[in-house]
């Protein structure tokens, strides 16, 4: 029996090994080939180390430094304050309708669930925000639109309210004198770490990784989000590939390095919530498992 489980576990091991270099391996690909030359990855294509070896993509893509770092610090702010406000308008959201007592709780979930299947379609949303709002080419453009509060999370965080925290406890901490806010933030969001991280990466991906909100609302390219100048570069590119005749010098052309270009474009536009991503990864699996069980 202990033989079955060795050679059981070493199997298992081999297996997620595989799963995890295969995994790694585009990434690894991916940023090789962001850092070899144009003319190298012509001739022999992509290869997993850099067979002439670089900077230019990301000269090409840092020459306007002033801008892309603009960009990268409207993106940051905008993700954290947004994350921020968006997990706790999750959290004040979803723990009253975890209460079975609350007066119109079905009514209100059935409100909530509405909004996942019908929305007013993309021209109505943009009259709305522009003209009734007055949102566009300001902050609040990338930071509202689709973004600040999803029905989805929202039911993620009510399940594992639901199905996690002892109703026995709160009822101890009423019984002592606790209001409901007190309930909340002294008892239950500290029981509920795992899904608060979760909904945190999970929102904090979608802010760092919009760019339409810039394409919609946003004119001024001041306030472009990184995404959006990485996109605006990545289109740049496109055009002076499909229309070399723009460019005098039939030269400059051959050393543009479109193809690297926009493998540099993904690894900088990746590279940060990567590193982030460590700092979340243990609360990760345990809320997305637990949050999904009971509803």
């Amino acid at each position: 029996m202990v033989k079955k489980n060795i050679v059981g576990q070493v199997i298992l091991n081999i297996i997620f090994i595989f799963l995890a270099v295969a995994a790694l391996a585009p990434f690894l690909l991916l940023v090789s080939s962001s850092l070899t030359s144009e003319a190298t990855l012509a001739k022999y294509g992509y290869n997993f180390y850099p067979r002439d070896f670089t900077l230019a993509a990301y000269e090409y893509i840092f020459k306007s430094s002033k801008l892309i770092f603009r960009a990268y610090a409207i993106t940051i702010i905008v993700t954290a304050v947004g994350t921020t406000i968006s997990v706790l308008t999750t959290v004040l959201f979803a723990y009253p309708l975890s209460r079975k007592e609350l007066p119109g709780r079905m009514v209100v979930s059935f409100i909530l669930f509405f909004t996942m299947l019908f929305n007013g379609g993309l021209v109505p949303s943009y009259i709305m925000w522009t003209q009734m709002f007055h949102i566009k080419n300001t902050y609040f453009a990338l930071l509202i639109p689709s973004l600040l509060m999803s029905a989805f999370y929202v039911i993620m965080m009510r399940s594992y309210f639901t199905a996690n925290i002892p109703n026995e406890i709160i009822e101890a901490a009423r019984v002592d004198g606790a209001r409901e806010f007190m309930v909340l933030f002294r008892i239950v969001l500290p029981l509920s770490k795992p899904m608060i991280a979760t909904i945190a990466l999970m929102i904090g991906l979608r802010y760092w990784n919009d760019w339409t909100n810039s394409l919609y609302y946003i004119t001024d390219a001041d306030k472009f989000s990184v995404q959006a100048v990485l996109n605006t570069m990545l289109n740049n590119i496109n055009f002076l590939a499909q229309n070399p005749d723009v460019i005098a010098d039939s030269s400059m052309m051959k050393e543009l390095p479109s193809t690297a270009v926009r493998m540099g474009v993904a690894v900088v536009g990746v590279l940060p919530i990567l590193a982030a991503y460590p700092f979340f990864q243990k609360h990760f699996v345990k809320g997305i498992v637990v949050g999904g069980i009971k509803g």
